[in-house]
């Protein structure tokens, strides 16, 4: 009988350790694992300055003075009078897009290549950028 009581206590113990373990890997990994997850919440908003078409490349996230030093051409296209640290959310999309299609365009009159820059965590549009290339590689594809 005490060789019973020390198996199922043995059991609840393994259970109790196993549902901790797991229990602290879902609260551990409950963003989507990326440094672009504060971004995530942008994509309605970009997804409205695109007219709702095209099809999402990626979500990145940048301090302006990152964004200026990674993509440049990017950056230069948008009047950023904000503090250099200021997280921005950049969201790509492939599509078909025109200066008349989406809002607060800027770059080229039309192209397949559609860059939405917003600030985080506000999400407020700071432009949609027109490209024919990506001036950023997206680390998280979507497709």
């Amino acid at each position: 009988m005490q060789a019973v009581r020390f198996r199922v206590a043995g059991a609840v113990a393994g259970c109790v350790l196993l549902a901790g373990v797991l229990g602290g890997c879902t609260s551990a990994r409950s963003s989507l694992g990326t440094s672009a997850s504060s971004c995530y919440l942008a994509l309605p908003v970009s997804a409205k300055a695109v007219g709702g078409h095209g099809r999402l490349l990626g979500v990145r996230v940048f301090t302006l003075t990152e964004l200026r030093k990674e993509a440049p051409h990017l950056a230069r296209y948008l009047s950023i009078t904000r503090p250099s640290g200021q997280p921005v959310c950049v969201v790509a999309f492939t599509g078909t897009f025109s200066h008349t299609s989406v809002t607060k365009p800027f770059g080229r009159l039309s192209g397949h290549l559609a860059v939405v820059v917003s600030r985080a965590p506000a999400n407020t549009l700071l432009g949609t950028v027109i490209f024919t290339r990506l001036p950023l590689k997206f680390s998280h594809f979507f497709g």
